[in-house]
């Protein structure tokens, strides 16, 4: 309802030439026959009212984009640069990319084949994960065990187990990831223990008030250069963002 109300008013403005009156000055009758006379116009031109609904949503898409660049300006070292997060793909990339992940999301788990042939055909993204669990209590062991993981074995031991937290089918339960990381060769007992290490809070309550400071709310989430990208997107429109990230910085 407000954005008819105030698409109702754009449309006005794109109808008619700007007139200085003050309404406030109108007689009540003046007033319903002014309402009436707006009710009348837009019934007969409806499309005036879609055209300033477009523009309304324009303006709209084109301030909370300006937005999203101030608030990933602001953030934008605990963004890159917070000395604990996962670094992947081309380190020394030109473009680099965080996305705020849950192990138990569909839409992160759609996305993620995409985004490794998006990585690996490119060969020029540095790629940063954000440890984000909002889907429950698999989510949050999911995330504690890859960090665990992290803390245990290293970097690669943790993109090894990020993708295969991606991919895992079961539900994650600790036995379950136990198991997994046995099966990839890692200790799952030295793994088990780390998840009770306070680094492991530290981090993820550190990804969560990030989060909260770029008003995100749902996974996945992308930041690639000053861009936000708040859900799912398909491979081309990656790509897409991708170059339009390379033209501004070159």
């Amino acid at each position: 309802m407000t954005r008819l109300v105030t698409a109702a008013a754009l449309a006005m403005g794109l109808a008619t030439p700007a007139i200085a009156f003050d309404i406030g000055a109108m007689t009540e009758d003046e007033r319903t026959m002014f309402r009436d006379e707006v009710r009348a116009y837009l019934l007969d031109n409806p499309e005036v009212l879609m055209e300033a609904i477009q523009v309304l949503e324009s303006r709209q898409a084109a301030q909370a984009e300006a937005n999203d660049v101030a608030l990933v300006a602001a953030n934008s070292d605990a963004l890159f640069n917070d000395g604990y997060s996962h670094v992947g793909g081309n380190p020394d990339g030109d473009v680099t990319m965080v996305e705020f992940v849950d192990y138990r999301c569909g839409y992160c788990r759609k996305a993620f084949p995409e985004l490794n042939e998006l990585i690996e055909s490119d060969g020029n993204i540095r790629i940063i994960y954000k440890e984000f669990p909002i889907l429950g209590e698999e989510s949050v062991t999911s995330s504690r065990f890859a960090i665990a993981t992290q803390l245990a074995h290293g970097e690669e031991a943790y993109g090894e187990m990020h993708d295969a937290l991606m991919t895992l089918r079961a539900n994650a339960t600790e036995e379950v990831l136990a198991r997994l990381a046995d099966d990839m060769g890692y200790d799952s007992q030295e793994i088990l223990a780390k998840m009770d290490d306070p680094e492991v809070d530290r981090r993820i309550g550190e990804n969560h008030g990030l989060a909260q400071r770029l008003q995100i709310s749902g996974t996945p989430t992308f930041v690639i250069g000053d861009q936000m990208l708040r859900g799912y997107v398909p491979l081309d429109g990656m790509r897409d963002v991708v170059e339009q990230v390379r033209e501004q910085d070159s």
